[in-house]
C-alpha cells in the first residue's frame, strides 16, 4: 500500500509518502534559496509522493525565526516557483505549508540556541490570542484585536493565491505545534472572553475562518491539507476528542486530509513519544471524522510505514528525520517491499 497512488481531488500522488515540512532556517527576508531547491528537489528525486515546503509565513511577524521562509509579498513567488517546478518535474506533488508562528515567533535558529531575538538584532513583537507567554523567559505576546485577527485571515487568503501563482498543487495549513492557530485552539493559551475564546466553538473560530477563506481562494481541483496537534499532552489542554470534532468541521469546510501531529503548545508538557506513537490519533480521526489522515512520528522503516497503512490507521505517512538521513528512502523502501517504482533515468545504473 505504501506505493499505491492516493488521489486527493484532482491530484494523484504516486505513493503515500510525504516529506514533512521541516524548517531549514536558511532564508533572508523570507526568500527561498538554492539550499531549499536542493533540499526539496533531492527528496523529489528520491521518490517521495508529496514534497512539502517548510512552514512559510503569511506575514513577516509570523516567522518562527528571522531566517524562516515567507510568502507575505509577491516578490517571494519566483524563488518558490523554481522549487515547485523542479519538484513537479520529478513526478512528485509540490506542496507548501502556510503558517503563522504567533507567540513562538522571533526566536533564533535551533543551532544558535533557539532563544528570543532582541528587536535590536532583528526581532519583533510577537502576538497571540492572549498575553500568555510560551515559557518562562519567552516574550509576552500582544493579544490580538479583532481587526488584528481579521488581518491575519486576509494574509492567509493572499498567501494561498501566491502559492497558486508559484505552481504548487497542494497546500497545507499549519494549525499545530503551538503556533498561532493552535494557540487559539487550546484553552491553556487562549484566555480570551470574546467570540474567539472560551467554548470549543469560539476557540475553533479562527481555524475555520482561515480554512474557509483559503478554500475559497484555492482552486477546487486542488487539495487542502491541515496539520493539527491532536493533544497538548497537558491536563486541561487541547485533546483528541476536540481534535476529532475539529476534523469534522474542517471536512465540512473543504479540507481534504488531516495531518496528525501533537504537542508544541505547552513548554512543560511530557510527550510519550515512540515509534509510530501518533498513528492511533490518525486512526481515530480517520474513523470518527470520516476524513483521510496522515500520520507522522518516528516512522523510519518500510515495514512500519506499510503496517500503518494496512491497519487503516492513516492514508499517508509523513517522514521527517528519516528523510533528512536518506533523501532516497522511498526508493530503498520500494526495494524492501518488492514494489516496482520508476527510478530517475540518471540513476538507473545504481538500481541493481
Amino acid at each position: 500500500m505504501l506505493f499505491a497512488p492516493l488521489t486527493l481531488r484532482g491530484v494523484s500522488l504516486r505513493n503515500r509518502i510525504m516529506v514533512s515540512p521541516m524548517c531549514q532556517y536558511s532564508c533572508t527576508d523570507g526568500y527561498a534559496t538554492d539550499w531549499h531547491l536542493v533540499h526539496l528537489g533531492s527528496r523529489a528525486v528520491g521518490g517521495a509522493g508529496l514534497v512539502m515546503v517548510e512552514a512559510t509565513a503569511v506575514e513577516a511577524r509570523g516567522r518562527i525565526s528571522p531566517q524562516d521562509m515567507g510568502i507575505w509579498k509577491d516578490d517571494h513567488v519566483p524563488a518558490l516557483e523554481r522549487i515547485a517546478q523542479f519538484v513537479e518535474g520529478q513526478g512528485a506533488a509540490a506542496g507548501i505549508q502556510l503558517a503563522h508562528a504567533g507567540r513562538k515567533a522571533s526566536v533564533m535558529a535551533p543551532w544558535k540556541g533557539g532563544g528570543p531575538v532582541e528587536e535590536s538584532a532583528g526581532g519583533w513583537t510577537v502576538v497571540g490570542p492572549s498575553a500568555v507567554p510560551y515559557a518562562e523567559g519567552s516574550p509576552l505576546p500582544a493579544a490580538l484585536s479583532r481587526e488584528g485577527i481579521a488581518e491575519i485571515v486576509r494574509a492567509f487568503a493572499a498567501a494561498v493565491r501566491r502559492a497558486q501563482e508559484a505552481g504548487f498543487t497542494v497546500v497545507e495549513l499549519h494549525f499545530a505545534h503551538g503556533y498561532l492557530v493552535h494557540e487559539f485552539l487550546s484553552p491553556l493559551s487562549n484566555q480570551r472572553t470574546d467570540s474567539y475564546g472560551g467554548s470549543f466553538e469560539n476557540r475553533a473560530r479562527l481555524a475555520l475562518e482561515i480554512t474557509r477563506v483559503v478554500r475559497a481562494a484555492w482552486p477546487q481541483s486542488l487539495p487542502l491539507l491541515v496539520r493539527i496537534s491532536c493533544s497538548d499532552w497537558a491536563e486541561g489542554g487541547w485533546d483528541i476528542e476536540e481534535s476529532v470534532e475539529l476534523a469534522r468541521l474542517l471536512k465540512s469546510d473543504g479540507a481534504d486530509l488531516v495531518d496528525c501531529s501533537s504537542g508544541g503548545n505547552i513548554h512543560s508538557a511530557k510527550v510519550d513519544a515512540g515509534p509510530g506513537y501518533l498513528a492511533p490519533y490518525a486512526e481515530r480521526i480517520r474513523r470518527e471524522a470520516g476524513i483521510p489522515t496522515a500520520s507522522v512520528g518516528f516512522i523510519t522503516s518500510a515495514q512500519q510505514a506499510e503496517q500503518i497503512l494496512r491497519n487503516g490507521q492513516a492514508d499517508m505517512v509523513v517522514l521527517a528525520r528519516q528523510l533528512l538521513r536518506d533523501p532516497y528512502w522511498p526508493l530503498h523502501a520500494a526495494a524492501e517491499l518488492r514494489a516496482e517504482v520508476p527510478w530517475p533515468p540518471q540513476y538507473l545504473r545504481a538500481k541493481s
